[in-house]
Parts: C-alpha cells; sequence; structure tokens
C-alpha cells in the first residue's frame, strides 16, 4: 500500500499554537551525554508500531558520530520516574531546524503529552536559534500526528506519494 509523506513547517513564530500538559510529574530534558543504549531503546520503542527501521543497522560508531554532532540535540520526556518519549533536533544553516525524530512510548499515547512534547521541541528549535521549524510525517505513523502538527501551527508544504 502507498504511503504518503508531508513535509510541515512553522515558517513564522507567529503561527506557532502551543499547548502544555497540566499532568503533574511531566518534564522535558536535554540528554547531552546520551548513551547509546538510550539512543537506540528509545528509537526501537517508540518507532516499533510505525515501522521505523532506517536507524537499527546503525553501529555503536555511527550512533556516537550521531550524537556528537553540534547540530544534533537529543530532548527526553519523562512522566514521574517513567520516561515516555523523546525527540531530536537538528540545527540547520539558515536558521532552520528540524525536528528530525518525535514520539511518545505507546503506554503514554492518548494523554495530551504528544502535543505537550511537540511545544517543547518548537520551542527549543527557537531557543537555538531556529525561525523555521520544519519536519516530516507519513501515514504510517500514529493517527493524531498530523492533527497533532496541524494543531500547534505546522503547513504542509510538500507531500509525495511513495510505495511501500
Amino acid at each position: 500500500m502507498p504511503v504518503t509523506r508531508t513535509w510541515l513547517e512553522i515558517a513564522d513564530r507567529s503561527g506557532f499554537k502551543p499547548e502544555r500538559s497540566d499532568q503533574p510529574g511531566v518534564e522535558v530534558r536535554q540528554v547531552p551525554d546520551c548513551s547509546i543504549w538510550l539512543f537506540r531503546w528509545l528509537y526501537a520503542e517508540v518507532g516499533r508500531p510505525y515501522g521505523w527501521v532506517d536507524r537499527l543497522g546503525w553501529s555503536d560508531q555511527d550512533v556516537s558520530r550521531h550524537l556528537e554532532d553540534p547540530a544534533v540535540s537529543f530532548w527526553v520526556l519523562t512522566v514521574g520516574r517513567a520516561t515516555a518519549g523523546y525527540f531530536e533536533l537538528r540545527v540547520e544553516p539558515a536558521d532552520s531546524a528540524e525536528i528530525a525524530y518525535f514520539g511518545l512510548l505507546p503506554a503514554f499515547i492518548g494523554q495530551g503529552l504528544g502535543k505537550h512534547l511537540l511545544s517543547v521541541a518548537v520551542e527549543q528549535a527557537y531557543t537555538l536559534g531556529a525561525r523555521r521549524v520544519w519536519l516530516h510525517t507519513c501515514t504510517k505513523d500514529h493517527p493524531a500526528a498530523l492533527p497533532n502538527y496541524l494543531e500547534r501551527g505546522f503547513v504542509p508544504f510538500k507531500t509525495e506519494v511513495i510505495p511501500d
């Protein structure tokens, strides 16, 4: 079955519509010294339901090199003491930042945490100097992903249909 991939952006900060969780114990923090284990675990577990596979074959050296890239930052969402999700930012030339990976562990979906996490991701991109924040999603991702992006102010700028 073909998959539709959609690229979205917030090109003007005034279009950003953040939403925060009022759930107790919700925290998002940067992990500057992310371990290879944490990186692999979050990627695998968050992405498992959606068929994320492009990084599964990375060697430890590939992961280390990626995490050491000064353009990349890694952020983890916790609820109390439990890890709930993550996002990865990549700062790009021309004042742009990509939310390269974003998602929740399955047990935390449906609690409004995706809105909170996405809002923090966009805010952190702005803090890092971005004027434009972008990401992409596809029809294999969670059905709430695209509506969340649109509700936060992202606007589609490109779509493509690819064979699965």
